[in-house]
């Protein structure tokens, strides 16, 4: 035969087994081959770390994915939140303007004694010089009806110029159209304060030569024509001088540029009637009794 059969795989197996069972044995029970176990750590450890190499490489790059994609849903995350509560700081320090407009609104009316509604601005109409308008959302379903005034916690706004079911104009007393009877809280004086068209500005056009006006005077509803209730301040007399009687204006008191609630009044007061009372007429029985 030119080749000889050597031990059949299963011998070798058996062989194997046999050899691994008596190293274990011997290291178990004798420390003889710690020496020869370091050598071979030392050969098989780099070998090891080799093929451990790509797996803990990957394991790192797809940690390390994880991580990123996770910041950055955090980062998201926290922006949107940032973003939500700047909106509500926003909002909380607009409702708090609107609680200190609405709590002057408030202690203004108590001040006035009389029944009052507060009414929210809808639109703005300001063409100056031809009309100065806004728009609140207030109407007849309210009790709203045309010619009552309008005030804000400063001083008188205007009147109800045009009330429907949802809705009202107001007139504003800038307006050229609108003309409100005034006094000097000073002395007393009479005149009409009329629109200039300019929402910043009133005119008095009906003062004589030597009325006792002065700048930075108080203007202050007369009653006169029934329509505003007395003591409502109106406007505070600009700097002039004389003789301008014809030429002086005042600037209005209420904030008819920055105004988001207004007061729509109901008042009590009747129009001064410019014809003397007429005594009642006697009924007949008391006719006879005076006889």
């Amino acid at each position: 035969m030119l080749f000889a059969e050597g031990p059949s795989i299963h011998t070798r197996l058996f062989i194997a087994v046999m050899a691994s069972i008596a190293l274990l044995t011997m290291e178990h029970i004798s420390p003889r081959l710690d020496p020869v176990r370091a050598a071979l750590s030392l050969a098989v450890d780099p070998i090891k770390y080799l093929v451990d190499l790509p797996t803990e490489t990957a394991n790192r790059i797809s940690y390390s994915l994880r991580s990123y994609s996770s910041l950055r849903e955090d980062n998201k995350k926290l922006r949107e939140s940032q973003v939500i509560n700047q909106i509500r700081l926003l909002k909380y320090e607009a409702l708090e303007q609107e609680n200190i407009r609405l709590r002057a609104l408030l202690e203004n009316s108590f001040k006035l004694g009389e029944q009052v509604l507060i009414a929210e601005l809808l639109s703005v109409n300001i063409a100056p010089p031809y009309e100065n308008i806004v728009v609140v959302n207030k109407g007849t379903r309210f009790g709203v009806h045309p010619q009552q005034p309008v005030v804000d916690a400063n001083g008188v706004v205007g009147q109800v110029f045009r009330a429907l079911p949802n809705s009202s104009e107001i007139m504003l007393i800038t307006d050229p159209n609108h003309a409100i009877p005034v006094q000097v809280n000073r002395n007393g004086l009479l005149t009409i304060a009329v629109g200039s068209g300019e929402l910043n500005q009133l005119k008095l056009p009906f003062l004589p030569d030597n009325a006792d006006v002065r700048p930075g005077d108080l203007l202050i509803t007369s009653g006169l024509g029934g329509t505003f209730p007395q003591g409502y301040p109106v406007a505070i007399v600009d700097t002039f001088t004389p003789p301008a009687n014809k030429r002086i204006t005042a600037t209005p008191k209420a904030l008819l540029d920055r105004n988001r609630e207004l007061m729509i009044v109901w008042s009590n007061t009747k129009p001064v009637s410019l014809m003397p009372s007429q005594p009642p007429k006697q009924t007949e029985s008391e006719q006879h009794a005076n006889d």
